[in-house]
């Protein structure tokens, strides 16, 4: 059973949503029994999910509110996960997900309800539930309540408990007076539990309490027991040894497959990169940039935001030298939205920054893309790297957390170091370089497109983590 705050395609923000979905999708195919829980947002409405209400409204306990919650299940969908929606209106029929330019003030509330209420209808969806996956802190609750308030009885105490950090700067830091809001003792306000600085850390008490903990890719965990990468919980997963895991992200490899995509111009392959160069004049078109077959379309797809290195983009000062072209393609904080637009007006030929994004622009990009941008100042594993691979975009990346574990400097993409724009400058001029050595750029590109990135080692590493957990709570069995 997966609980998580968004899961594409009903409701998304970023990596995660498309992430777990991934996953789950893939242990559905390998013959597993899987099942999701997520809040009935607005966007899951919106979109116009086909539905049916699962037994009757039931009461939720969350410190001293008692609140009304309905169960629905998503109808029609054959081959994939059992995907349940807990419905609140006052917590969760919301413009977004999390907030709106600034997070909710109640998502504590929120979020605790939302696990609560999922702890409660388990038994009714999943009786033979054995693993509980919880996703970042906003499903860590439910660990915590597992172990406190349903302690003691046998299908909930049988239940192993993983907990997959995808972003770990988020970690849910409250006011310790909010814990009997929560339902949860004061006893728990304990450096050992929930006790960080002065204040509630849900993620640091979901750790304390789980059996077994991982993150999204081997190097992101290395960097998480570290004073600088750790966001100061590196001691935790230190003190964890081998109950905290690197688990690399998958994609899914018949999504992301740009010999059967349905959304850029045309299709190609490995073996027949013609379709490529079709892809990558519609893109110029659309842009209003010259349609030249030798200079190479730069993409950058992404939130805009600091960690995504745009900062090293916009600081390097002979980013237009090079004879290349460039798309931005998202939207993000102001700061970042008004320098690219500046950029592009001072080369519009060169330079396009369309303040939107949807799945298909983003398909059309990287299908004519030759390279790809991301100097991220940190990335816990990343998907769009593996994705522009896959359809034959280099990436140009900083060498941290799953961007070091799935480019190779030199074969599968350009990788840098230091967090500067004279790193940045002289890897893309590398990788400029690079493109225009025909032979070698042809290689470079067939090896990136044919590299596997799917979930299949990623989903038996999951399998292993889950017997294991299973193991810590039947240690007999």
């Amino acid at each position: 059973m997966h609980l998580v705050a968004e899961y594409w395609p009903f409701a998304r923000t970023g990596g995660l949503a498309e992430a777990v979905r991934g996953l789950a999708q893939y242990q559905v195919s390998a013959g597993q029994p899987v099942s999701v829980i997520l809040p009935l947002h607005r966007q899951v409405r919106a979109r116009g999910t086909d539905m049916e209400p699962v037994g009757e409204p039931f009461t939720v306990s969350v410190g001293w509110r008692r609140e009304l919650a309905r169960l629905y299940r998503h109808t029609g969908a054959e081959a994939a996960p059992d995907v349940y929606f807990i419905a609140h209106e006052t917590w969760f029929d919301r413009p977004e997900v999390y907030g709106e330019g600034t997070d909710y003030a109640d998502n504590p509330q929120r979020f605790a309800f939302f696990c609560r209420a999922a702890l409660d209808a388990l038994p009714l969806i999943a009786p033979d539930a054995a693993v509980l996956h919880v996703h970042d802190w906003h499903t860590t609750f439910s660990v915590i309540f597992l172990r406190h308030h349903f302690a003691g009885q046998p299908f909930y105490d049988r239940l192993g408990t993983v907990i997959t950090v995808h972003n770990a700067a988020f970690q849910g830091h409250f006011r310790p007076d909010l814990l009997a809001d929560l339902g949860l003792p004061a006893s728990f306000y304990d450096w050992r539990l929930l006790e960080w600085y002065g204040h509630v850390n849900i993620l640091k008490g979901g750790l304390a309490f789980c059996d077994l903990a991982t993150t999204v890719s081997p190097t992101h965990a290395a960097e998480l027991r570290t004073p600088d990468g750790g966001f100061g919980l590196h001691d935790h997963y230190a003190a964890m040894g081998d109950r905290f895991l690197g688990v690399l992200n998958g994609i899914d490899d018949d999504f992301w497959n740009p010999a059967t995509d349905p959304f850029p111009t045309a299709t190609f392959g490995p073996d027949a990169l013609g379709g490529k160069s079709r892809c990558k004049r519609a893109q110029q078109r659309r842009y209003g940039m010259p349609q030249r077959s030798r200079t190479p379309l730069v993409a950058m797809t992404a939130r805009m935001v600091g960690q995504k290195g745009l900062d090293l983009v916009l600081a390097d000062d002979h980013l237009l030298d090079a004879d290349a072209q460039y798309i931005f393609l998202g939207r993000g904080e102001k700061r970042y939205e008004q320098a690219l637009v500046a950029l592009a007006k001072r080369a519009p030929d060169r330079v396009a920054v369309p303040l939107d994004f949807s799945e298909r622009a983003e398909h059309r990009l990287l299908a004519g893309a030759d390279l790809l941008l991301m100097p991220s100042q940190y990335e816990p594993c990343g998907l769009t790297q593996m994705r522009a691979q896959r359809y034959g975009a280099l990436p140009v990346a900083r060498r941290v957390g799953g961007l070091s574990d799935t480019v190779t400097d030199g074969s599968s993409g350009f990788l840098f170091d230091a967090y500067t724009a004279g790193a940045f400058e002289q890897a893309i001029s590398r990788a400029i370089a690079t493109y225009h050595d025909r032979p070698t750029w042809d290689r470079l590109q067939r090896h990136a497109m044919r590299l596997d990135h799917s979930w299949r080692q990623s989903a038996g590493r999951y399998q292993a983590a889950y017997l294991r957990a299973c193991a810590a709570r039947a240690p007999t069995a």
